[in-house]
């Protein structure tokens, strides 16, 4: 009863200061300031703050506000472990389409033209490093390293 008293004073209150800013002219600020007076009003009538006054001071609601933050945790907690333990959608997904490859034979997809083996190609012997370094030493030397 006294929650429903104070918004519908607040809103009395800020529908008079909207009055007087729409009398200096100022008619947006005088729109956005009756608009936000009419929000407690408007919960005083749909019955919000009562139930808001009834949850505050009822046991069994609070009860409930417990069981959803237990299930907030446990949701929580499940996610953590279930990175930890590598099982990822990115892993699972990698998995399927890994799956879904090897299904198919690997040369299916080859063409089926040509006479057999090419011979491989040879891989050519690396190169000796012919780099020269003294710029990066004159570098170095210059300061003093």
């Amino acid at each position: 009863m006294i929650a429903e008293t104070i918004c519908s004073a607040v809103a009395a209150a800020g529908l008079g200061i909207a009055a007087v800013t729409a009398y200096r002219k100022r008619f947006l600020a005088a729109a956005r300031l009756a608009a936000y007076a009419l929000v407690p009003l408007g919960l005083v009538m749909t019955g919000a703050v009562e139930w808001a006054a009834e949850t505050a001071f009822s046991p069994v609601a609070w009860a409930g506000f417990g069981v959803l933050g237990t299930a907030w945790l446990l949701f929580l907690g499940t996610r953590s472990a279930e990175r930890r333990s590598g099982g990822t959608r990115k892993e699972r997904k990698a998995a399927a389409k890994a799956a879904q490859r090897d299904a198919v034979a690997p040369a299916a997809s080859a063409p089926s033209l040509g006479g057999g083996a090419r011979p491989a190609a040879k891989p050519k012997p690396a190169a000796a490093p012919t780099e020269d370094f003294s710029d990066i030493e004159a570098i170095l030397k210059k300061h003093g390293i």
